[in-house]
């Protein structure tokens, strides 16, 4: 299922031609879901046959029914980084748990998030060398390359 054509920019995988993030690159899927307001400070979430409620705490306005847009973001690289780490482990007969915590500080100037903390934690001994290659693959998570290398947001802004 191909993304509405709202955000289309044919110079778009040319936007940062010196970035070696984008070199020898190009499209090869879309991703998409819908956020629909549900009132007060919910939205609800969906993707494909998946749905999910986001809100705000109590303190800033909202209900707490569902996670907040920064844990939200937090929760998408830290099951990435999980993912990763797991499939490292799998495909070497090490199987264990994976236990992910992810923390960013809140910035301002402009308001963001910023320096990120991806904690691992593995129900098992590791010797150096498989510590290095959890890392490695926490590294090439999708959801890291994301924040790594500079992408353009284009905002597009439809009336009903």
């Amino acid at each position: 299922m191909q993304a509405p054509e709202l955000c289309g920019n044919p110079l778009r995988s040319h936007a940062f031609p010196l970035c070696p993030c984008r070199a020898g690159t190009g499209i090869v899927g879309v991703v998409n879901v819908t956020v629909e307001f549900g009132g007060g400070a919910k939205f609800v979430v969906t993707a494909g046959t998946h749905a999910m409620i986001c809100d705000l705490p109590a303190a800033d306005g909202g209900l707490d029914d569902g996670m907040s847009p920064p844990e939200l973001l937090l929760a998408s690289l830290g099951t990435c980084a999980g993912y990763y780490a797991s499939r490292y482990l799998r495909t070497r007969d090490l199987p264990c748990g994976v236990k992910v915590n992810v923390s960013a500080e809140k910035l301002h100037g402009p308001e963001r998030l910023g320096d990120f903390c991806i904690n691992v934690s593995v129900d098992r001994p590791l010797d150096e060398r498989h510590r290095l290659g959890i890392s490695r693959a926490v590294h090439t998570c999708l959801i890291h390359n994301t924040f790594s290398c500079p992408s353009k947001i284009d905002v597009a802004i439809t009336a009903r």
